[in-house]
């Protein structure tokens, strides 16, 4: 069996998602992979055969998705072209986590597109849902991959088709201790911006991972560290607790480690003010930027925070299985 599995390359939950789902797909058949997205900081194990520059989204520097920045570097013309080379006709089954080519060269042939991602579960009707709603933000989630089936990861299973968060092998595997230290992910402040606010929390030491810097930097009672993937992980595993924006595999990973959360929602990315949502619903802080009136909030936080206990069960196998019954093409014989 020829699969297609195309993952959306902004950020990096849905990479990271792929590290544990991939050797999944290798067992049912020959797997090509796609990546699309100009943002993304890990680098697959495995060959990726297509590589697209897709219809990404720009981190800005002041807590948000920069959007003058995301359509400037849009290249409508180029994704078109995209879509219209990529022979999906000569896969047997396409799995699209979130990613825009596959998913509209499917729609464009007529052929199933299978969803497989955290934003195939944010709109369900069972899902908390922020006070302020966004048309556009909501548009993009429904519109900006469209698939036949759909599949999604969530905070909890609100319904059938959902189901709790994959975490990764190597998350899984993490000596669990507590050092003392918060963890930092917010990929969308500039550092100068952190540790203006953070360096105000005298007693905390802060371990800051940033896109926006390629080497470490020690400044008062805060470490900046470039982006890496097993030096994060081993942070989070020994944190006090993790302050991060509110995407899904993150928040996700500090919680299936016993971590207190606190989270700050991007500006004008509708979907982690869905996830910021849900997270609230369970009982995690989520404040909406780091400005000074939100400093009693972190302060109580760093204090008196608490862990939110939740159980995540490694089903990643039992996803696969399920999606291959379903909708893999069988066997002539069988027909």
């Amino acid at each position: 069996m020829k699969i297609l599995y195309a993952i959306q390359g902004t950020g990096n939950g849905h990479l990271s998602r792929a590290m544990d789902i991939v050797p999944l797909l290798q067992q049912k058949g020959e797997v090509d992979l796609l990546v699309s997205g100009i943002q993304g900081d890990l680098t697959l194990p495995f060959p990726v055969k297509y590589k697209f520059h897709g219809m990404g989204f720009v981190f800005g520097k002041k807590g948000g998705v920069d959007l003058w920045k995301s359509f400037y570097k849009s290249d409508l013309r180029k994704f078109l072209k995209e879509v219209k080379q990529l022979p999906v006709e000569e896969y047997d089954l396409v799995i699209s986590d979130f990613e825009p080519v596959s998913s509209w060269a499917c729609n464009s042939k007529n052929k199933p597109c299978i969803g497989l991602s955290h934003q195939a579960a944010v709109l369900a009707e069972q899902v908390p849902k922020p006070d302020s709603s966004d048309i556009i933000g909501k548009l993009i989630l429904k519109q900006y991959a469209p698939v036949t089936a759909q599949y999604g990861f969530h905070f909890k299973a609100f319904n059938a088709n959902t189901f709790t968060p994959v975490i990764r092998k190597q998350v899984r595997d993490q000596q669990v201790i507590n050092k003392g230290h918060y963890t930092v992910y917010l990929p969308a402040f500039d550092d100068d911006r952190l540790i203006k606010k953070l360096s105000k929390y005298k007693n905390v030491q802060w371990d800051v991972f940033s896109k926006h810097n390629k080497k470490v930097i020690v400044q008062k009672n805060i470490s900046i560290h470039p982006i890496n993937n097993e030096a994060f992980i081993k942070s989070m595993a020994e944190s006090e607790g993790v302050l991060c924006g509110a995407g899904f595999e993150t928040p996700a990973e500090a919680l299936f480690l016993k971590k207190k959360l606190l989270v700050i929602p991007m500006k004008n990315q509708y979907e982690q003010h869905l996830n910021a949502a849900a997270l609230k619903d369970m009982g995690v802080p989520v404040i909406k930027s780091l400005k000074a009136k939100h400093e009693e909030t972190i302060k109580n936080w760093i204090n008196e925070g608490k862990v939110i206990s939740v159980n995540y069960p490694d089903k990643t196998k039992e996803i696969i299985d399920l999606i291959f019954k379903k909708h893999a093409p069988k066997p002539t014989g069988d027909r």
